[in-house]
């Protein structure tokens, strides 16, 4: 197991509705394992450069360039880890069932 930075990870909003949260990673910084309750929304303030652990060993990289965004479903389990030489954030919203 690599000893990394966690990620600062700032609360924005967390009502009935969504739950906004903020990302901001050094080089090398990672969020830990996590599991996503609800289904999500990414969307990068600077260009992402992340590579994605996921359970069994796997581990893929991904690059989001900023202003981009992507979509997941709830479920999913995986530890985000920050690749470049560069800082790196993104916002998440997290949507919650009605």
């Amino acid at each position: 197991m690599v000893d990394r930075e966690t990620a600062a990870i700032v609360p924005l909003i967390d009502n009935d509705l969504v739950r906004v949260t903020r990302f901001d990673f050094t080089p090398g910084a990672q969020t830990g394992w996590h599991r996503h309750e609800y289904d999500y929304v990414i969307t990068a303030i600077t260009d992402l450069g992340m590579l994605l652990e996921e359970p069994g060993g796997n581990a893929r990289e991904v690059d989001i360039p900023s202003g981009q965004a992507y979509q997941r479903k709830a479920g999913i389990e995986h530890n985000v880890i920050n690749r470049g030489s560069e800082n790196m954030s993104f916002i998440e919203v997290e949507l919650k069932p009605q």
